[in-house]
C-alpha cells in the first residue's frame, strides 16, 4: 500500500510500504478520508513521536469500510465487514489502509459524509475529554477556547453550545469573526483590536466568569487571564502556541481554587481512549445526528497534495478541519 511518508528534509512523499498485519482484536480499515491535525505537524517536525507500535506515519482520525477482522474482534464487539466506521488512532492515518483495534472505532453519524466523518474522532474525543471529564463543565458554564478558527474549536463550540454551555472564544482578525459567526459562540474576542483580560475583567464583572477555559496557545497573555475566572475554574492547558513562558499569581490560584490542568489525548491509555469514544457515542452521536453539531471543513484535497493541506494549518488559514482524500 502507499502512505504519506516525512522525507529526511521533511518534505512529504506518497510512498510504498508494507501493508498492515492485523493483530486478533483489531479490524483493517480500507481508508476513505484522514483529517488534519496540528500534531501532524508537530510529528513531522520530530516533535511529537507517534506511540510505541504505531505506524510512522502520520494521521489520528479518518473514516473508512471495515475489509477484515481478526478473531477477537469478531467475538468482542458488534462490528462486521463492510461497516462504514470513523476511527482514533495513534497514528498511520495517511495511508490506504490502517490496522485499528475494535475499541477505536465509531460509528460514521446517520446524516455524515464519509469526510465529515474522518473530522469528528480526534477533535470530539479532545473535545469531550477536555470538556467533561478534565473541565467537568455543566449548563450554565461558560467556557473559554482559544483559537476560534481552529479545527478544534470548530467542534468544541458548537458541542459546547448543544449542552446549553455559554461560550467566549478568541480570534486575531474582524474577517475571523465573520469566519466563525456560523459557530454559535456567545461572544467572539478579536484580540488585535481587543485586551483580552479587560474583556474577561467585564464579564467577571456582570457575573459571567470563566469556569473553563480550553487554551493552545499559552505564552505571556495566559497568566494574566487567571484573576478573572470564576472560584474554582479550570484552566486546561492542550499546547503551547503562543509560548512555553508566563507568569502566574501564585496567591490568586489558591485563594480562588484555580486548578491548571496540563491535557493531550494522545498521551492517554488505550482504555481511556475508548472509554471517551464509548462516551461520545453515548452523549454526542444524537447530537449530531439531529443537526445540533456538525463539523466544520474548511477544505478537502487529495492526500497526494498533503503538502499543500499542512500549509494550510501552517499559515493558519483554515477555518474548521482540513481533510485528505484517499479513495
Amino acid at each position: 500500500m502507499k502512505a504519506i511518508l516525512v522525507n529526511p528534509d521533511q518534505s512529504l512523499s506518497w510512498s510504498d510500504v508494507p501493508n498492515p498485519v492485523i493483530k486478533n482484536d483489531e479490524v483493517l480499515v480500507e481508508i476513505h478520508a484522514a483529517a488534519l491535525n496540528r500534531a501532524d505537524l508537530m510529528q513531522r517536525a520530530g516533535d511529537y513521536p507517534p506511540p510505541p507500535g504505531c505506524p510512522e506515519w502520520m494521521g489520528l482520525e479518518v473514516s473508512g469500510v471495515i475489509i477484515e477482522m481478526g478473531s477477537e474482534a469478531q467475538e468482542k464487539s458488534d462490528w462486521k465487514i463492510g461497516d462504514k466506521v470513523c476511527a482514533l488512532l495513534g497514528g498511520g492515518g495517511y495511508a490506504e489502509y490502517v490496522a485499528v483495534k475494535y475499541d477505536m472505532l465509531l460509528p460514521v453519524p446517520k446524516n455524515c459524509s464519509m469526510v465529515e466523518a474522518a473530522a469528528l474522532p480526534e477533535a470530539f474525543a479532545t473535545g469531550y475529554l477536555n470538556l467533561f471529564i478534565e473541565g467537568n463543565i455543566k449548563p450554565g458554564n461558560t467556557l473559554l477556547i482559544h483559537a476560534g478558527k481552529s479545527g478544534l474549536a470548530s467542534v468544541v463550540i458548537p458541542m459546547a453550545k448543544a449542552f446549553g454551555i455559554r461560550t467566549i472564544t478568541t480570534v486575531r482578525s474582524e474577517e475571523a469573526v465573520k469566519a466563525i459567526e456560523h459557530l454559535g459562540a456567545d461572544l467572539i474576542i478579536n484580540t488585535k483590536t481587543d485586551d483580552i483580560t479587560a474583556v474577561l475583567k467585564q464579564q467577571l464583572k456582570e457575573g459571567h466568569p470563566v469556569d473553563v477555559a480550553i487554551d493552545c496557545l499559552g505564552g505571556e497573555i495566559m497568566g494574566k487571564c487567571l484573576p478573572y475566572l470564576s472560584h474554582g475554574a479550570r484552566w486546561i492547558m492542550i499546547a503551547a502556541l503562543a509560548g512555553t513562558k508566563t507568569e502566574i499569581d501564585l496567591k490568586n490560584i489558591y485563594v480562588r481554587n484555580v486548578r491548571i490542568i496540563g491535557s493531550t489525548l494522545r498521551s492517554r491509555s488505550p482504555e481511556m481512549k475508548a472509554e471517551i469514544l464509548a462516551a461520545l457515542v453515548r452523549d454526542v452521536w444524537s447530537k449530531i445526528e439531529e443537526g445540533l453539531i456538525k463539523p466544520t471543513i474548511y477544505k478537502t484535497l487529495p492526500i497526494t497534495q498533503a503538502e499543500e493541506a499542512h500549509a494550510l494549518l501552517q499559515t493558519s488559514q483554515n477555518v474548521g478541519k482540513v481533510v485528505l482524500t484517499v479513495k
